[in-house]
């Protein structure tokens, strides 16, 4: 698979908040950083696991619209705009950078506004 469709298969899964199917791309070092920032949110399969686990089982509406990708080599940028997030329903708008290796996501920076 492309680095574009690792990260269309991630968005898939993460919209029918399916754990194995939304991890079955995530390199077991994986990482989450907010953009700027040196350390991650979180590190680690089994840790990266337990924060979407917990996600998708508080948020039953859980839906990612995207608004537009670039992809560039190995990386996949998304702008995506999310509703039903731990129960809310505005739109919470993210920019998400997405570093594929070896059929793996490896690295997710996430830009707030």
């Amino acid at each position: 698979m492309s680095p574009e469709e690792i990260v269309q298969k991630q968005l898939d899964t993460y919209n029918a908040r399916d754990i194995d199917g939304f991890m079955s791309v995530m390199a077991d070092d994986v990482s989450l950083y907010n953009l700027g920032q040196s350390e991650p949110i979180s590190s680690g399969y089994k840790a990266v696991r337990a924060i979407y686990k917990n996600l998708f089982e508080k948020s039953p509406k859980l839906n990612s619209v995207l608004a537009d990708r670039i992809v560039m080599g190995n990386k996949v940028i998304d702008h995506e705009k999310i509703t039903g997030r731990m129960g809310n329903d505005d739109i919470l708008e993210l920019v998400v950078i997405y570093e594929v290796e070896g059929q793996k996501i490896h690295k997710i920076t996430v830009i707030r506004e």
